[in-house]
């Protein structure tokens, strides 16, 4: 597996290729509300790909800072892929990238059902659930030590 941050149009695209197929296809999620205003390589928000050895992607996210504090966004794995990690390496890139942009910690509007999955990764709910997109979430905070 390769984890990269994305720097060109056409693995921006696979980027978007794999949110179409995670929100779109399966879960139902308007195409239009999918991609928004962070979806473009401006240094504003990094976008990170998961790549098998043979380079297809699989997986994907991306992290900007909003008052200082990392913002996860857009983690998405292709279903064969989710049993094996992926999601954790996702989730790591990210982590790193708020690191060394000064982030003292990171947040995320996580899934329901992934809830916890990030409480593994020492993700503490923050919120109540609520609707995005007609799915439950909540925000989740990670402070790094």
């Amino acid at each position: 597996m390769n984890v990269f941050e994305i720097t060109t149009q056409e693995d921006l695209q696979r980027e978007f290729d794999i949110r179409m197929k995670v929100f779109v296809e399966e879960q139902k999620v308007p195409k239009e509300e999918e991609i928004d205003a962070y979806d473009h390589l401006d240094g504003e928000c990094y976008h990170y790909l998961v790549t098998t050895d043979d380079n297809k992607a699989i997986g994907t996210g991306r992290v900007r800072l909003v008052d200082g504090v990392g913002k996860l966004q857009r983690v998405a794995v292709l279903e064969e892929y989710r049993s094996y990690g992926i999601g954790r390496i996702i989730i790591q890139a990210l982590e790193d990238k708020a690191k060394e942009l000064g982030a003292p910690k990171v947040k995320l509007d996580g899934q329901l059902q992934a809830k916890g999955f990030y409480e593994k990764l020492g993700y503490e709910v923050k919120s109540d659930i609520f609707l995005d997109a007609g799915i439950e979430h909540v925000l989740m905070v990670k402070t790094f030590a």
